[in-house]
This record gives structure tokens, sequence and C-alpha cells, in this order.
């Protein structure tokens, strides 16, 4: 049987201190629950009298099946020269209906002498104690040593000293911590090392942050040594540079280095759990994350592309379904024949014994890049552009004109209105619609003359838009490129459209979105409705 690797979530207490980061109650709450289901062996939740949002949190999850998942409640060792039944933090702690109760002390001279202000005696004191206290009241502890690695590195042996107190006091994990991030991995295994001779039958954990970009590789760096519970936020999410990221973590530990973690059936749920918390956070997913990132089994480059279509182990070091996540062939000028063929096969056209179309796609797509086209950012585009090149096209419907007009008034008012001609299934249709923009605005009135027609378009919302200016030195008269994001609650596609006028380029690209959105929507629904 494979070791277990308990896995211990901060998102909600150590992740929210990312700047520009701030969650509802009911969003903490909304997380706090998907953690739960995703199976983190505990759950913090923050320090529950710091403050009236996290004191109803608390009072929020107390009523809360959480299954499996122990929920942590995070606070300090006692003040100086006070018992721990006395200390009012300590006795929140103590009372608090969490099972679980971390605690963090100093362990480096800088802050003993220069925060705390005690003697290394009573700080060893306010370890112990403080651990002995919250032990008798039925809690399970786990003692963090809050800047370890600077403190070993100063004084080896005061720092297993503090470690030793949290021991003496009956702490069922104790968790070296590099908080301040700069540690290597070397010297991460050197001091695990160093800690697990020393107190050989001590249950470890670690906890790292990642302003030297180590955070992840300093986590497994600790297991390898004898760590067996790892402290991190989803994401990456928290102070300064951000925590050891257990989206990267937990598929690390699992299917790189043999370990039990969480439920095997629950991996393949890590991109959800990715893109569930940044989109509650309110932010973008990162496309480029390990794992779970859109980007992360994207394979744009010519030979990379021939490689896959002969093994994919060649270029992908895991299959992506292992974790919830999707292989993505991207369309570039660098693509070769294989990728084309492959994309017109996946819209029903079969171009593997014709290479003169082939390479008159390849052409195209050559050519519209040198422009400023960008398909490998926008999947829906090269599929109506490569319905286009196949003859299999059939517009949505066909353009007579659009007009925008914009107008400011003297009170400082701007109000924008577009009217749409447009001609579908043989009827000529007119809408004329506001919005708070040239772009909103054409959108509502292509809504209004197709949406009774086309009830795919209501499911279309657009998610993001993005306008870059091609080149900076012809000023106004450069070519722009737009690239939208849309979704239909599925999944997202992208579209483009390049001109030199911005609303030309935005009409463009909002065409194709369109366009393809209504056209996927429909193959979703075929089987169904067959």
């Amino acid at each position: 049987m494979p070791e277990r690797i308990a896995i211990y979530d901060t998102t909600l207490r150590d992740g929210m201190q990312r700047e520009g980061l701030s969650l509802s109650v009911g969003e903490q709450l909304a997380v706090a629950m998907r953690l739960a289901e995703f199976g983190v062996d505990y759950l913090e939740a923050g320090f529950p009298a710091s403050n009236p949002k996290y004191g109803e949190l608390f009072g929020l999850l107390e009523r809360e099946d959480l299954g499996a998942t122990r929920l942590a409640a995070f606070g300090m060792t006692r003040r100086r020269g006070v018992a721990p039944e006395e200390d009012p933090g300590i006795r929140g702690l103590a009372e608090s209906f969490a099972p679980v109760i971390t605690i963090v002390g100093k362990t480096w001279d800088l802050h003993i002498e220069k925060v705390t202000r005690v003697s290394r005696e009573e700080n060893l004191r306010m370890i112990e104690e403080s651990t002995a206290f919250l032990v008798s009241q039925g809690k399970e502890v786990v003692y963090d040593a809050e800047h370890f690695f600077d403190a070993y590195d100063a004084h080896p042996g005061y720092a297993i000293d503090c470690l030793r107190a949290a021991e003496a006091g009956g702490a069922a994990w104790i968790t070296p911590c590099d908080t301040n991030g700069a540690t290597l991995p070397s010297r991460v295994a050197s001091v695990m090392r160093d800690v697990r001779a020393a107190l050989p039958g001590v249950a470890l954990g670690i906890h790292t942050h990642n302003d030297a970009e180590c955070g992840v590789a300093n986590s497994l760096a600790a297991v390898e040594e004898g760590a067996r519970l790892v402290q991190g936020t989803v994401n990456g999410y928290g102070e300064r540079c951000g925590n050891a990221n257990l989206v990267s973590i937990i598929p690390s530990l699992s299917l790189k280095m043999g370990f039990e973690v969480l439920d095997p059936e629950r991996l393949s749920e890590l991109t959800s759990l990715s893109v569930f918390v940044a989109e509650t956070a309110n932010l973008q997913p990162d496309s480029w994350a390990p794992y779970v990132g859109r980007n992360a089994f994207a394979h744009k480059g010519g030979m990379h592309q021939q490689g896959m279509n002969a093994d994919e182990r060649s270029y992908e070091h895991i299959d992506p379904a292992t974790v919830g996540n999707e292989r993505r062939v991207l369309v570039s000028e660098l693509s070769g024949r294989g990728t084309i063929v492959a994309k017109a096969r996946e819209l029903g056209v079969d171009l593997e014994d014709d290479p003169e179309r082939i390479a008159g796609i390849l052409a195209r797509l050559k050519d519209l890049e040198h422009q400023g086209y960008h398909f490998e950012v926008a999947d829906g585009s090269f599929e109506l552009l490569l319905e286009r090149e196949t003859g299999v096209y059939e517009p949505l419907f066909t353009l007579e004109s659009f007009r925008v007009i914009t107008e400011k008034r003297a009170d400082g008012r701007v109000e924008t209105e577009a009217t749409i001609k447009i001609f579908h299934q043989g009827e000529r249709l007119v809408a004329t619609a506001e919005g708070n923009g040239p772009i909103n605005a054409l959108d509502s009135a292509l809504r209004l003359a197709l949406g009774p027609r086309v009830p795919e378009l209501g499911e279309i919302e657009l998610v993001n838009f993005k306008v870059r200016i091609l080149d900076e030195t012809k000023g106004t008269t450069a070519v722009t490129r737009v690239l939208l994001d849309s979704s239909d609650g599925h999944g997202t596609w992208g579209s483009i459209g390049v001109s030199e006028n911005v609303i030309e380029a935005s009409w463009e690209a909002l065409l194709d979105s369109v366009e393809h959105g209504t056209r996927r929507i429909a193959r979703l629904r075929a089987p169904a409705a067959g």
C-alpha cells in the first residue's frame, strides 16, 4: 500500500492575504463546501474571533456536513506572561467547535527579540503550554513553526528546541514553515532530514511560500524527507508571491511520487476545482497553470503535433483527462499538415488524400497570420475558416449593412445606437438597439433581429473582450486586432477580427463568435434530437 500524504488547505485563511482578493461569507462557504467535496483532509477556515466575517463563516460551517474533511481554526500561541487558559485568543480557539486547532509560534531570533520581545525560554514555554492546553481541551493541534528555515540557518539547536516544545505539548503535527519563501529545495531537503533525525517520532508537515518560485518544489522535497502533511492553497493564492500551489502538488504527489493522496477518483475534478475557486474569487483562471491550465496540454509547433500523432507520450507528461483537463491542438503559421487534416476531420471533412487543398489551406492560414490574425487563440474563427476553405460553410445570415451612431451630449452622457440590416432565410430583417458602446449596441441589435429565429443566441454570452494595436508606430491608422471569448455555459471558444477600423474588427469577431456558437450548440444537441 502506498503511504498517505494529508492535504491541508489554507485557501480561506492564507490565500485570502493575496492583494486584491476578498470573498464574501457566502463565497467563502461555497469554496469551503467545494473543498470538502473534493476531499481535502484539513480545511483551515481562518481566525474564528478575528473579525465578524470569520465569525459568521464559522457559524455557518458549524451547521454543515464536511464529510471526512476536518475543519481547522487558526490562531497564535498565548501572549507572554499570560496562562493559556486566561488568554482570550487561546480560550476562543478552545471553545470553537472546530476539532483541529492550528497555532503558529515564533522560532527565529529576529522575531523573538523584535516582535514578541520575550526570552528564548519564555518563547519555548509559550509554545508548549499553548499546545498542551488545547490538547487538554480535546483538540487535535497542528503546530506551525513560523520562519523555521531562517531560524535553523541562524541557530539550528534552538529551532529544534521549538519543535520539541510543541512535541512535549502533544501536537499531532509539527510543521516547519518557509514563511519568507526564500529557501531553495536542496536546503529544504537538508533541513527536513536533520529535523526528522532529531525528532524521529514526530509527524511532520510542511508549509512553504513561493517568493523564490520554489513553493511546490520545496513542498515535494520536504515530503521526500519525511513530511506527511502538506499545507497550501488552491491556485497558489497568498500574500506576496503566493503559497505553495496544491493544484500542482496533489497530482505530483499522486502521479509522480506514488503516494496516496485524497480519493483517487477525485483527481479528475482538479481542473474544475481550480477554475471554480478562481471564478468565485473573480480572478481569471491561469491558462498556463501546470496540470489544469487551458494551455497545459496545448500543442502548437508542427514537430510537436507530428510527435503527438505518433505517440501522445512524446509531448505530454500525463493523460490530460487524469486531472480533468483536455488536449488542445493549436492552429498557427507553425502548424503542419497533420493539424489541418485532424481539424477538418472534426468537421466531417476528409482531407487525407487531398494534398493540394491542404497546401492551399496552410498558405491561406499563413497569409492571414501575416496580416495579424492569431488563430491559436481563436478556435471558433479557425473552424469557420476551415469550413470556408473546404466548401462546407453556410452563413447564418447575409449582411446588407450596419451603422453605428455615438452621440456625446452637453450633459456628459454618451449614447450609442446601432442599426443592422440582414437577410435570413430569404427575409430582410432590420433592427435598431442601444448599448453602452458600439459593440454592445451591435450585439443587441443582432440578437433583436435574429433572436426569435435563432434561439441558440440566447445561450451565448461574451465573457472576454480584448483589443490590441498591432503597429503602434502608425498611430490612429494602425491595424487593430480584436479577440472575443464567448461561452454557452458548457465551454468557451475564441474568435478574432482584424481591421484598421476597430468597429469593423469587433464586428468580424462578433460575427464569428455567434456563427460558431450557434453551430456548436446545434452539434451538442444533435445526438439527443436524433
